[in-house]
């Protein structure tokens, strides 16, 4: 199981992360952030490969993946 570490603050909710995750792992949150944004959160860790592809496709440089 990986560890996926996002900074919710600086979240644009753009949901490219959501779209690029094969396991469906990143999802967006009902809660906003600051900028009254919802958010893209890791959900159901246990299925998280490491690949990387959320970190990858994020336009912000805001997600974090830890093997």
């Amino acid at each position: 199981m990986a560890k996926v570490t996002i900074d919710i603050q600086r979240c644009k909710g753009c949901e490219l992360c959501m779209e690029a995750c094969p396991q469906g792992v990143i999802v967006m949150s009902k809660s906003m952030n600051d900028k009254g944004v919802h958010f893209a959160q890791p959900a159901r860790l246990e299925d998280c490969t490491g690949c990387a592809l959320c970190a990858v496709m994020c336009p912000e440089v805001i997600i974090e993946v830890e093997k």
